[in-house]
Parts: C-alpha cells; sequence; structure tokens
C-alpha cells in the first residue's frame, strides 16, 4: 500500500491513526482515549520565539520512560562526532573519493555508518558531520535516536523504508529525509541493499532559506515537503534501543517496540522532500550567480547570513547567460564544501567524479573546474544549453572539516586528484584581445 503524506514545511499538523485518539480542545486531558498517555516532545527550549518554537505531542501506548531502561555502553568505532583525535597524517588538500563498495557485509543503518568528516562540537551543539552509509539488512527490533543532533539522508543507490515514531516514509535517489533529534526511528533497505550520504546536524535545525528579492516562489516551496501520517506499532517483543548523546553509543531492552504513538499534533515531525521539486533560480543574461541560489535548507548560526549547515544541490537546469563562463567559477570559500553525487555528471568535473562519489574542499582551499571542463566551456558555442540528468549536492558549513582517518585511509581515495588542475595552461602573453 502507498504511503500517504501531509504537505507543508514547518506546519502544525494533526493526524490520527485510531479515531477519536487525538484530544481536542486540550493537549493533556485527565485520561486520554484508548488508555493511551499524553507526551511532549520538545525541539526548543520552551520560551524559544514563536517563529522557531517547536514541540509536538504524542498520545502514545507507553511513555518514553518506558522505552529505556539500564543503559549499557556500546561501540560503533566507525561512527565519529566532533571534536574527534585526528588519526592520520594526510597533508591539506583538495580531496575526492571513488564511491564506497557496498560489498555482501550484514550491515544495518547502524553498523554500516561511516563518519568522513567532522566539523565543530557535538557538546556545544554547534556543527556537523559528514557520513556515508552502506546498508545490505534491516534493522529488527532495533531503534535508534539521536540526541546529538537531527539527521538529513540522501540515498543514491537503493530505497529506504524509514519507521519513525511518528509514522512512515520511503525515499530513494533524489530524495531525502529529515529526523528531528530525539526521535526514535529504524531502517530497513528496500532493494536488499543501499547506500547514501547523511549530515549530522548539531546545530539548530534545518529551515527554508529567505528568499529575499526573489519574493513568494521558487527554490525549494513549502508544499512539496512531506510529513507521515500516524502510524504504530503495537509489538510484544523483545527490542532495543540504541541512543547517540554526546558523541557516544548506548544500548536498552525493552519488551515491546517504542513506535507506539497512535495520535500526534505539532510541528516538530519527520519528513522527506523530493529534490526534483526544487525549482532553480539563475541568470537570464550573463555571469554565474552564487552557488546560494541552489540552497534546499539551511541550518543558520547566530550571526545572520553564516550558517551552521546549508544544504545545496545542483539539479537539472537550463544554461542561458550570454558571453559568460557557465560553469562554477574558480574560487576560495570561507565554507568548507563536502560534496556529492547522486547521478549523472557535475558540470566542473570531467572525469573522477562518480555517482556515490564525494569531495571535500575545505575552507580558504582553492577549487574549480577541471582543466577539460575549462577550455570546454570557454569555447563552448553559447546556445541555450540544458543540463539533463544530473544531481549533486553539498552539505556546507562556516567550520572547518576534519577528516576521519577511515576516510584518509580509504583505497577510493584519488590519490592524485589535484592533477585535474595540472592542464590549466598559462595563456597570458601581454597583448590585448581575448585568447
Amino acid at each position: 500500500m502507498s504511503l500517504i503524506y501531509m504537505p507543508g514545511f514547518g506546519n502544525d499538523f494533526e493526524t490520527e491513526a485510531l479515531p477519536g485518539a487525538l484530544p481536542q480542545g486540550c493537549n493533556s486531558p485527565q485520561r486520554c482515549n484508548y488508555g493511551l498517555y499524553a507526551e511532549q516532545l520538545s525541539g526548543s527550549p520552551f520560551t524559544a520565539p514563536r517563529s522557531t518554537n517547536e514541540r509536538s505531542w504524542l498520545y502514545r501506548i507507553r511513555p518514553s520512560v518506558k522505552h529505556v531502561g539500564a543503559f549499557r555502553p556500546i561501540e560503533l568505532a566507525l561512527w565519529k562526532s566532533a571534536p574527534h583525535v585526528v588519526e592520520h597524517r594526510l597533508p591539506l588538500g583538495q580531496l575526492r573519493w571513488d564511491p564506497l563498495p557496498i560489498g555482501d557485509e550484514k550491515l544495518t543503518f547502524l553498523t554500516g555508518m561511516r563518519t568522513i568528516t567532522t566539523a565543530g562540537d557535538v557538546y556545544s551543539q554547534t556543527g556537523m558531520a559528514a557520513h556515508v552509509y552502506l546498508i545490505t539488512a534491516p534493522m529488527i527490533d532495533e531503534y535508534f535516536y539521536n540526541a546529538d543532533g537531527e539527521m538529513m539522508l540522501v540515498p543514491d543507490t537503493g530505497r529506504l523504508a524509514i519507521a519513525t515514531e511518528l509514522g512512515r516514509m520511503e525515499i530513494g535517489p533524489g530524495e531525502i529525509a529529515v529526523l528531528p533529534r530525539g526521535m526514535k526511528f529504524t531502517v530497513a533497505p528496500l532493494d536488499g541493499a543501499a547506500r547514501g550520504y547523511v549530515c549530522e546536524n548539531y546545530g539548530a535545525k534545518f529551515t527554508l532559506p529567505e528568499r529575499g528579492p526573489i519574493g513568494a516562489n521558487c527554490l525549494a516551496n513549502p508544499r512539496d515537503f512531506k510529513t507521515p501520517m500516524a502510524a504504530f506499532e503495537d509489538k510484544e517483543t523483545p527490542s532495543r534501543v540504541v541512543v547517540k548523546w554526546c558523541g557516544g553509543f548506548h544500548a536498552t531492552d525493552i519488551g515491546h517496540s517504542p513506535l507506539d504513538v497512535v495520535a500526534w499534533h505539532g510541528n516538530y515531525a519527520p519528513y522527506k522532500y523530493d529534490l526534483r521539486t526544487f525549482s532553480p533560480v539563475g541568470a537570464i543574461s550573463f555571469d554565474h550567480p552564487d552557488p546560494s541560489i541552489f540552497t534546499v535548507l539551511t541550518a543558520p548560526m547566530g550571526e545572520v547570513g553564516t550558517a551552521n549547515v546549508d544544504f545545496v544541490i545542483f539539479p537539472e537546469r537550463w544554461l542561458v547567460a550570454e558571453n559568460s563562463f557557465r560553469p562554477p567559477w574558480y574560487h576560495m570559500n570561507i565554507m568548507s564544501e563536502f560534496m556529492g553525487l547522486i547521478y549523472g555528471q557535475y558540470d566542473a568535473k570531467e572525469a573522477g567524479f562518480e555517482p556515490g562519489g564525494m569531495s571535500l574542499h575545505n575552507c580558504m582551499l582553492p577549487h574549480g573546474p577541471d582543466a577539460a571542463a575549462f577550455e570546454k566551456a570557454s569555447t563552448a558555442a553559447l546556445a541555450p544549453q540544458k543540463l539533463s540528468h544530473t544531481l549533486a549536492f553539498m552539505f556546507e558549513t562556516r567550520l572547518p572539516q576534519l577528516l576521519t582517518g577511515f576516510a584518509a585511509e580509504l583505497p577510493a581515495l584519488q590519490t592524485d586528484y589535484a592533477a585535474c588542475w595540472a592542464g590549466i595552461e598559462k595563456k597570458f602573453d601581454g597583448t590585448p584581445g581575448l585568447k
């Protein structure tokens, strides 16, 4: 049966899986229908301004105090948090990796998480981590929640079924899912195996960027974000709940499923988004605008216009700029850019950047088109051109991204990546005119 979602970004939703399970007119009645318990899940301080205040009221079979017991520490050795100890001697430089092979090892969403970079400080709830997940097996009677931050899942291979406390979602390549801090969920691959990227955002939650003079429409439109309807599990089976807290992992055993929310209302909820519904804007006369015009979601810092994390995509689009170099220009950036390719070819790299691959261009390290892409774009006829079947993205942060030992030692690391610029030639000869 296909899943049904509620549209809108940041809406105050209400949904019930059984008629009459959702109280009307109050949040915490003396007795809830069906013998349910009322519980509030808060994603912001109680006194946060209305525009940033986030909470949902849940009506569940058992309160969350019954979904945890005695914790014991466990180890997920390849899942790192900031600040992590730098375990490698790889020198500073621009970096790129081939796609990580999924392999045949039994890996769940938790055991298959591989941290590539971290930034900031999980203890002060600033910064982020960029991961790759490799999944070959479902989480069976195992549930997870992340107290350190919200998680954005970006598949590049295989579809995922995600069951959360507030409902069920399915996503595949070209879509994303965002799971709020503190919300329990479980993940299963729908196609046997799956691979993708994760942005673990330690800071303020993702929100839609301001459009400024663009006005009321385009970019990511609120109606295209989808939140699941209430769905619950009433299972009396031995289960394990894993919690990530301040960079450590802890497990507890319980005798039932924690996904037992029968009804809920509020604005603190998981959601999915189809990146192909993003409506890009760009130059219709000349010049190549800044990549910020492709920002889907942003997690702000205290300084206006500065992001803890920006999620930016490079989708299908028309290129029509006159007398302009159309691919991304060469630049050095105060932001640090972790990039992945979901499908197709990225227009600034003619070779070496494959779907499922990734690159890292840290703060103030120069980067831009490779030599072949520069020559092609410099001599191309400037007729309208459609970039088709392409989707790349960036996790971009104001903070430097530190490489993990795992990422530094991967066979997939392209040790000759910087050679992609070796063919760039000096064209200056001191005489006027175009060369």
